[in-house]
């Protein structure tokens, strides 16, 4: 997280350390607690492994006024044409359309019995690796947080106007919702049919 030279404290990385000071002389310690804050980032930047797509606001969940956190998109999309999953008739029932529900409904898809492949199973299985950093943690966006990346298309780059893109977000047992990128219309349709996959993860 942090270095220690001279008595000055070098931040390295974002996170929460302990610095451990000892005399030579007696076996006296003490210690003090660092917190690094990663620098703020602006929506289009460069940053974990993907493009700032969306920096939380206040009423989010998971807002902190001290602390950015949002999504990060992958650079390029994943799939041109992908069902939804292979399961076209079974309602899971679990997943939300919230910002902050992507992970969970990606899970649930997966975890679906009979689930085999899906549009949240080539977000899950999307990997990059950014100096010696990997990064696995990708998901499908949901309803309202695929909502943001169309909003902020421009900035994120790579996305095909006339693209439908998948969410996470079931509407019933045969359906879900996609986001047609060239006018953002959203709606629902059906999880047999072939649209784009754009990957997401959390910061």
């Amino acid at each position: 997280m942090a270095t220690v030279a001279g008595g000055v404290v070098t931040p390295l990385t974002a996170g929460t350390t302990t610095i451990i000071v000892a005399t030579v002389d007696g076996g006296l310690t003490a210690t003090c607690a660092v917190t690094v804050y990663p620098a703020p980032v602006a929506v289009g930047d460069s940053y974990g492994g993907g493009i700032v797509a969306y920096i939380l606001a206040e009423g989010d969940p998971g807002y902190d006024p001290n602390v950015q956190h949002g999504l990060i998109a992958a650079t390029v999309d994943q799939m041109a044409e992908c069902e939804w999953s292979n399961i076209t008739t079974t309602l899971i029932g679990s997943t939300d359309t919230s910002i902050g529900s992507g992970q969970a409904n990606t899970t649930a898809i997966i975890g679906q019995s009979g689930h085999t492949n899906s549009a949240a199973k080539v977000c899950d299985d999307y990997s990059v690796t950014v100096g010696s950093v990997t990064y696995n943690d990708w998901f499908l966006p949901s309803k309202d947080e695929l909502n943001k990346l169309y909003i902020n298309r421009d900035a994120i780059g790579g996305f095909v106007d006339y693209f439908d893109y998948w969410s996470s977000s079931e509407n019933g047992a045969n359906d879900a919702w996609r986001q047609y990128f060239y006018n953002g219309l959203q709606s629902i349709t059906s999880k047999n049919l072939p649209y784009g996959v754009r990957a997401v993860r959390a910061f």
